[in-house]
């Protein structure tokens, strides 16, 4: 009944937004709207097809709502981390402070993110007279969550933007764009502004009066740690810390527990492949043993499974490297450019301490390559095929 009825009040405000309607100028603005709220009859044409029963925006929401469980813990998180850097045992161990502070100061950065995105968006779908590309849904939750808490808002504004306009729009939107555009906001702010994404005291929100924490307390994430001293880092953040996620770090890369929760959803609804996020960890895990094999360093000797645990790695296989746009499209090509991710990300952080996070630039990095891949895989089945009939 009500979804009726909704439909009758937007089919009486539609005419004007049509073609030679007063305010066709709008139309792709209006459209975005109409088909948020319903599903649309047309068929794509162009960019990424979804060919099922649901259309690219109820795909998109699918990533929204698997991303909602690391969202809620990442705010929590926030309020953690803080009240332990100021030294409020007592708001620390209560549930409701923690997750209100976090949401109060994560919230902003989520609202720039769609704010700027989807503005930018919406001015390049009028301009060209094009629909409005559903792909910013993901990419505006995305970008929060994989930023320090205290990144700033204008900060934040300039990466989307960059992100948006040089990742997708140059290459004509969703379904085009080479990288992944949320991947390439980070890689802005790490590359123009390293000192908010890097170091070991950037991860927490107003530690103490002028800035200062207490007495003993480590901003520093278990991954930076290690690199220092592997045992202390084990004594201050113990392993069932980094599984639950009451560490340091980006806001939505801490927890999991949180994260396979949201590989739950993707794979149950079929949004995401298995091989892409098997494969991630098989390269991850594989290239950890390599090291153990060789020694020589913290990051070397400390077990191969703890890449797995830390930083943005179980994050960037479930989210990230999954993207149907910029990974691989046949299966053979998902299971290689996976793996290879897994690998070079480990490979990343052992090999250059002074950046002790590989994900992000592995990710990027195969996202270049997995045409290329794809390109292999597919004339190797070709070939494979022709073979009988030359026989």
């Amino acid at each position: 009944m009500i979804a009726k009825l909704l439909r009758n009040v937007v089919d009486r405000v539609k005419p004007p937004f049509e073609k030679d309607g007063k305010l066709s100028w709008l139309h792709s603005t209006f459209d975005a709207f109409e088909t948020f709220l319903f599903t649309p009859d047309s068929t794509t044409r162009r960019g990424a097809h979804i060919r099922d029963s649901i259309d690219l925006k109820r795909t998109m929401i699918v990533v929204v709502v698997a991303l909602v469980p690391a969202l809620l813990f990442g705010m929590y998180n926030v309020g953690l981390q803080h009240f332990r850097a100021v030294g409020d045992p007592a708001s620390a161990a209560a549930l409701w402070p923690c997750f209100w502070y976090g949401f109060v100061r994560v919230l902003p950065l989520i609202l720039v993110s769609y704010i700027v995105g989807l503005g930018i968006e919406f001015a390049f779908a009028q301009a060209r007279g094009h629909e409005v590309n559903e792909g910013f849904l993901v990419t505006g939750m995305l970008v929060p969550l994989i930023m320090p808490i205290d990144v700033p808002l204008w900060m934040v504004a300039v990466a989307v933007a960059f992100a948006v306009i040089i990742g997708k729009e140059v290459f004509g939107g969703t379904g085009m764009n080479v990288f992944n555009p949320a991947l390439l906001a980070r890689a802005f702010v790490f590359f123009s502004y390293t000192s908010f994404i890097s170091g070991d005291r950037v991860w927490i929100r107003g530690a103490g009066k002028g800035g200062e924490y207490i007495d003993g307390f480590s901003g520093a994430t278990p991954l930076g740690q290690i690199g220092e001293n592997a045992q202390q880092a084990l004594t201050d953040a113990p392993v069932w810390d980094w599984i639950v996620g009451t560490i340091p770090g980006s806001i939505g890369e801490t927890s999991l527990i949180a994260i396979l929760i949201g590989a739950a959803v993707l794979l149950f609804t079929g949004v995401a492949s298995w091989r892409v996020m098997f494969s991630v960890f098989a390269g991850g895990l594989v290239m950890g043993l390599v090291f153990n094999a060789i020694g020589g360093s913290p990051y070397m000797d400390m077990p191969a499974y703890y890449h797995l645990l830390l930083g943005g790695f179980a994050f960037g296989a479930v989210f990230m490297a999954t993207d149907p746009v910029t990974a691989a499209q046949t299966n053979a090509g998902k299971l290689i450019v996976g793996f290879l991710i897994g690998l070079l990300a480990v490979l990343i952080r052992v090999v250059n301490p002074g950046y002790p996070e590989g994900m992000m630039l592995a990710i990027l990095f195969m996202n270049a390559m997995a045409p290329l891949v794809d390109h292999v895989v597919v004339g190797a089945n070709v070939r494979r095929r022709l073979k009988p009939a030359k026989r």
